[in-house]
């Protein structure tokens, strides 16, 4: 792995803005610099921007209103939708969720008057908002008028952030422009976001070697670099797998791609910027960089073009900054740096909450993002000989700082605005004509827009950002000028932690990437030893279950409290020894290391989870309850209902999820008070052993949780026939589900309960609004992360006809890109099934598909088909070398009801489908299984409809379908794929329940007191 260059980014936001406050220590004149900035203010609030302008759209319709977020989400998707159909459905479906008539006169007002306002008489109601006719034909043709203009309306809109679809257009407006303003650059960026297939990969390479060569035709060659013209590139649309866990594929095949286009720069005298991304990519793009300045100093010492983007936000911003210099210094070159604030604000707190890290890797404080830009400008002012420093904002202020801190140091700079943005601002200080400013500049098709004028949206469309206050005239100009130099002690948000509040801790997660979570893994690794099980005789299961009928008695008096303690207790061990319990896992059970930290999170939830619901629902509940202070029913009695455990339960678990559903089962059975029989997999048998041992050691008693280890046809099928047990919790395939509900049904006594959660033939339908990046990206979590092996995988891809060929391809492309092999590195995506057995009948059923379906990835072992050398020669290696291991396989199908069976591999089903998605639904809920469907597409209408006509327990729409959050999405399916109620949500426990009502006649001992009081 890579050595880490830079602190871990997970810290507590105070003590880091306290170092940058620090750095900035009598370094800022901040009233003089207000006096500087206040008059460009001014002039702009005087001269408001055109109706066009990213300002004014921002002001007229802000994100957080219903406008403003109709017009971002049809910017983001009608210009992909193929067919008409479609697109008129989108274009209901959101601007009925808006009211555009009032718009003022300054923004959009001719077209919202004609096309968007007309929307509510021409166009089809939104499902759900009320009865309507079938439109006629006059009113057909007013929905097709309606969404041209609509889509001509967005079609303007980017206009207004693209400089032209092509480099010439581009560089035509760019001339243009500079007539007005000769102290313009420009720095085109190549619209397009990450690739995910290698084919993509290479359109952008030549994109940006085509765009370079544009460039380089007009460039000076004999003047300073930063004088032309530039080029900024964005590494992860080069590499389909931009990731840190592939670094070894990165270093190999894409610096070679980038090393092609910084000869091309370097020659031409122009710059070239690697565009910045995301927290878990930053140590990886170092790692280029730094082997990309070797080969520039070795080759074109004299280049002064070569930099990197650095986001302030980033709590290792002012870490990053020395280190690049260091860099620079080291290899003798001067760099050409970006500084801005940051793109991924929102996605960076998701995915800190979602992997339960110590704390943000950003600022959650917009001002301390300021605070650290401003510490980030000042350490590039001081390192004038390494880099020459391009400050991107838009924000006065923080022009205005940089201006005077420049002045200080006499250092040389550049400023920077996006295309479309800040030129209010940047009007007035450019007056200046010793001031120079960089344009960013996009380029490329319209429908390529989409992604960037999100974000950029996004960014610039919150509340708090400088574009939007300075739109809005009720915020005072003094307010836009207020100082930054403050400290925040906390966070303003939850820290991941804290998301549930007062319920219960979150568990805490891993980034990989960083070597201080990492490698406690690796070493808990590389000191396992699996421990030997012992079989449990199945002939003595009937004293198995007497033995744990008779500890029922004592465990289920322990007190509901004391019961919900122990198994905090157990889960702060389990996080506690989370790394021991990952390498189990990753040995044991095949997972590989985020599949096993995921698990191990998952079963600490389920820990404390249940606990919290126990203490709950297991409160006396006075019948028939409260009225304000006044309580109901008949007086003179008492009425109080009571749950109660049930007795021994037998709770047999599957392999797939050997911790997690295993711990999940137990833990609820133990927390309402009953006792345990637990048969985990005989696949898995040492995690069980390992968990058991941590729930003895919390304080359960040993006769109240009792393993017995053995294969589910002898031991399995034994315990449940037993007399005296209580009740079965059962987690594995339909077929064995459906032996255990039989033997129950068969056997004398009373009635018993079966909790069973089986598989499904699970389905994600897309239709032609789906952006096809992110349909890629939750196919391939869906159907191939954990090698398929989830009882909620994507079995079933429904493409509609008019997308189907490109999101196929993409598909198909993002699958020979996955890496199989041992799942105890780092690297590996896909590792092999549970069992030889499991192997086999995957195999038979592959041989089948082949023979009665389209293959669309090649034959197994590996992949043959279109795929590059060096990936086919480490597949077809991987399956030689690791038992049991099969690489994707994705097949084409004619029709939804070709489906009979579940595969439990990394197989995926293809089907297209046109006209009614209804109908698609009614075809899926015939196939009789309901565990998860996957909804992909932009009218939300249309999501709300097919999952209410679902008769599936999770639907997910616009993501993956894996990866049920413990109390957050109960987890559960219903026919085939099972009983219910859902894992992990409130209902679940009382299952596990008896119900008792006590009625107490008060009056008995003479008088009703209540009445006499």
């Amino acid at each position: 792995m890579l050595t880490q260059r830079l602190p871990n980014p997970y810290r507590p936001e105070s003590s880091i803005v306290s170092q940058c406050l620090a750095s900035l220590n009598n370094a800022l004149d901040w009233s003089a610099l207000v006096r500087k900035a206040l008059p460009w203010i001014q002039t702009v609030r005087e001269n408001p921007p055109p109706f066009w302008a990213m300002e004014s759209l921002l002001k007229e319709y802000p994100i957080s209103s219903a406008e403003g977020l109709a017009l971002m989400r049809l910017a983001e998707a009608l210009l992909r939708v193929p067919d008409a159909e479609t697109a008129i459905a989108l274009t209901a479906d959101q601007l009925g969720r808006a009211d555009f008539d009032g718009s003022s006169d300054k923004v959009l007002s001719r077209l919202s008057s004609t096309a968007i306002a007309m929307s509510k008489h021409f166009l089809p109601a939104a499902p759900g908002s009320g009865p309507t006719p079938e439109p006629g034909l006059i009113a057909k043709l007013g929905a097709r008028t309606v969404v041209a203009a609509t889509l001509r309306a967005v079609q303007l809109l980017g206009r207004q952030f693209v400089l032209g679809q092509t480099m010439a257009e581009g560089q035509h407006e760019a001339a243009a422009a500079r007539k007005k303003m000769p102290n313009l650059r420009y720095s085109y960026d190549m619209l397009g976001e990450g690739s995910r297939t290698d084919a993509d990969a290479l359109v952008h390479l030549k994109s940006y070697q085509d765009a370079i060569a544009s460039i380089a035709a007009s460039a000076d060659k004999t003047c300073a670099c930063e004088q032309n013209d530039g080029i900024s590139i964005k590494l992860s649309a080069l590499h389909p797998r931009y990731e840190y866990a592939q670094a070894d594929r990165v270093l190999a095949e894409l610096v070679p791609r980038v090393w092609g286009l910084c000869e091309q720069a370097a020659r031409a005298n122009i710059n070239l910027t690697i565009d910045a991304e995301e927290v878990d990519r930053l140590e990886l793009s170092l790692e280029v960089f730094e082997v990309l300045m070797a080969q520039v100093a070795k080759h074109y010492p004299q280049w002064r073009g070569f930099g990197l983007a650095m986001q302030s936000y980033q709590t290792t911003a002012l870490e990053l900054v020395a280190h690049v210099t260091e860099l620079a210094r080291k290899h003798g070159l001067r760099l050409m740096c970006r500084l801005v604030k940051g793109a991924y604000w929102d996605a960076e707190i998701k995915r800190a909450q979602e992997l339960g890290l110590p704390h943000y890797p950003v600022f959650t404080h917009k001002h301390h993002t300021d605070v650290s830009y401003l510490a980030c400008a000042k350490a590039l002012l001081d390192a004038p000989d390494a880099i020459y420093p391009q400050f991107a904002t838009h924000n006065a202020a923080t022009v205005a700082a940089i201006l005077q801190m420049a002045a200080k140091t006499g250092a040389p700079f550049e400023l920077q605005r996006l295309h479309g943005m800040g030129e209010g601002v940047y009007g007035e200080v450019l007056k200046n004509p010793l001031v120079a400013c960089r344009v960013y500049a996009p380029v490329g098709a319209h429908k390529d827009l989409l992604a960037y004028l999100v974000r950029r949206l996004l960014e610039n469309g919150a509340n708090s950002s400088f574009v939007h206050q300075l739109a809005d005239e009720t915020v005072p100009i003094t307010e836009l000028l207020i100082s930054p130099l403050r400290l925040e002690p906390h966070a303003s948000l939850p820290l991941p932690a804290h998301l549930f509040g007062l319920q219960r801790p979150n568990s805490c997660g891993l980034d990989l990437t960083v070597s201080a979570m990492r490698d406690p893994l690796l070493a808990a690794l590389a000191a396992l030893q699996l421990p030997e099980v012992p079989e449990f005789d199945a002939k003595l299961a009937s004293g198995a279950v007497l033995s744990s009928a008779a500890s029922y008695q004592q465990w289920s008096a322990v007190s509901v409290e004391v019961r919900a303690r122990i198994l905090r207790l157990a889960a702060d061990e389990l996080q506690a020894q989370l790394p021991r319990f990952c390498a189990l896992l990753v040995k044991e059970a095949f997972k590989t290391w985020n599949d096993a930290v995921s698990e191990v999170r998952e079963a600490i939830d389920f820990l404390r989870y249940y606990a919290a619901q126990a203490q709950t629902i297991m409160q006396p509940q006075t019948m028939p309850g409260m009225e304000g202070p006044t309580l109901l029913g008949i007086t003179g009695e008492s009425n109080e209902l009571r749950l109660t455990g049930r007795g021994p339960w037998v709770c047999i678990s599957p392999w797939n999820f050997p911790l997690a559903i295993f711990l999940g089962q137990v833990a609820a059975a133990l927390a309402t008070g009953n006792t345990v029989l637990a048969k985990p997999a005989e696949q898995t048998p040492a995690v069980a052993l390992e968990a058991v041992k941590l729930l003895h050691a919390a304080g359960v008693p040993e006769g109240a949780l009792q393993l017995l280890h053995g294969p589910g046809e002898t031991v399995g099928a034994a315990l449940v026939a037993a007399p005296g047990v209580a009740g079965v919790v059962f987690t594995g395939s339909t077929a064995v589900a459906k032996i255990i509900n039989r033997a129950l049904a068969a056997k004398d006594g009373p009635i018993v309960p079966l909790i069973a959660e089986t598989g499904g033939i699970n389905a994600m339908l897309v239709d032609s609004t789906a952006l096809p990046e992110q349909v890629s990206d939750a196919v391939m979590q869906s159907a191939f992360r954990s090698a398929g092996q989830r009882c909620s995988a994507l079995r079933l891809l429904c493409v509609h006809e008019e997308i189907a060929d490109g999101v196929v391809a993409m598909i198909a492309g993002a699958a020979r890109e996955l890496r199989c092999g041992d799942p105890a590195l780092l690297a590996t995506d896909v590792g092999p099934v549970i069992d030889g057995e499991a192997f086999e009948g995957i195999g038979r059923q592959l041989k089948r598909l082949r023979r009665d379906a389209r293959d669309l990835l090649g034959d197994v072992p590996g992949f043959k088909q279109n795929q590059p050398p060096a990936q086919s020669r480490q597949a077809q290696s991987a399956i030689d070398s690791i038992p049991n291991l099969i690489a994707p396989q994705a097949f084409e199908v004619q029709h939804i009801s070709d489906l009979k069976d579940e595969i439990f591999g990394p197989v995926l089903h293809i089907v297209r489908w046109g006209g009614d998605p209804h109908k698609v639904i009614a075809q899926i809920n015939a196939l009789g299984y309901g565990l998860t469907l996957g909804i992909q597409t932009r009218i939300d209408s249309r999501a709300q409809a097919l999952a209410r006509a679902a008769h599936i327990g999770n639907v997910y729409i616009n993501r993956n379908q894996i990866g049920a959050v413990v109390g957050v999405q109960p987890f559960g399916g219903e026919g085939l794929s099972g009983t219910g109620p859902k894992a992990g949500g409130p209902h679940y426990l009382y299952r596990f329940c008896a119900e008792q009502t006590i009625t107490v006649n008060t009056t008995a001992a003479g008088g009703n007191v209540q009445l006499m009081a």
